[in-house]
């Protein structure tokens, strides 16, 4: 009989502990990742390129005297040129976010491989040049006139700007920009002439500037994992008007021609850029 109700009792605690074990067990539920803030200090780096341009208008005058002369007919006195090349540097800012608007400050300085050329020609008129070769008494084989070579440079530029963006996902900032926009234009070339013996006379020159001006664009950011964002955007940079003036060939003592500049500056700027947020 006691044999019989020790059985009975292990059968009844095996029985017990089937039931525990197969009892569901309850896990806790996984936290969602945190949603992703745009407000906060960061920094970053950008790369691309700029297709810029300069319009140029080339004034002729007496030297000394400043006398404007005027250019006769074959003269090459405007043009437009490419300031093309390569642009990248550095960004930092600040971000303020509220749902699901974005509010920030921006500043940048960028190096540039931006440059071009254009020729500019004060055309020789009648059998003794006319007013663009001063002193000449005969117009010699092969010369057309007093020319300009002029070559430009953008060596650097740096904007400082408002952002406004909205978030067309918690991790997409879509934004337009503008502000404040300044850089650095050399200005280099050669005024080329003739002396009163009809010999070849060149001076060569070199002005730099830098200049203020404005800037607007539009870009789109991406949060790209951990504090990291991504962007691609665009810039249209107008730093205004260069200009300078070219010291004047003197053809004979008293008289001489001289070459005055006026540059208008405008730049398209596609970049790609990764910044790092602080938290």
């Amino acid at each position: 009989m006691r044999t019989a109700w020790t059985i009975a009792a292990l059968a009844l605690g095996l029985s017990t502990a089937s039931a525990a074990d197969m009892r569901p067990v309850v896990k806790a539920p996984i936290a969602p990742p945190p949603v992703w803030s745009w407000t906060g200090f960061y920094i970053g780096g950008n790369a691309g390129y700029s297709w810029g341009e300069s319009d140029t208008s080339v004034g002729y005058v007496t030297a000394p005297g400043g006398v404007a002369i005027v250019p006769p007919a074959g003269s090459a006195t405007s043009a437009s040129f490419d300031l093309n090349g390569w642009v990248g540097g550095g960004q930092l800012g600040y971000n303020w976010q509220t749902g699901p608007w974005v509010f920030g400050i921006e500043a940048d300085i960028q190096a540039t491989g931006q440059d071009g050329d254009a020729g500019f020609l004060c055309a020789a008129a009648g059998l003794a040049g006319g007013a663009c070769l001063p002193g000449l008494t005969f117009l010699p084989p092969g010369v057309t006139g007093t020319s300009l070579a002029l070559s430009q440079s953008l060596e650097w530029f740096g904007t400082l700007r408002g952002r406004l963006g909205w978030t067309a996902t918690p991790s997409v900032l879509l934004y337009v920009t503008g502000g404040l926009a300044y850089g650095e234009i050399e200005t280099s070339g050669t005024l080329t002439g003739a002396t009163p013996a009809g010999v070849l006379t060149s001076t060569g020159f070199s002005h730099s500037k830098t200049n203020v001006g404005w800037t607007v664009g539009a870009g789109a950011e991406a949060h790209l994992g951990g504090n990291w964002t991504g962007k691609i955007e665009y810039l249209y940079l107008d730093l205004g008007d260069v200009s300078g003036t070219v010291s004047g060939l003197a053809a004979v003592p008293a008289v001489g021609i001289a070459a005055n500049y006026t540059s208008d500056i405008t730049d398209h700027i596609l970049r790609v850029g990764i910044n790092y947020k602080f938290f």
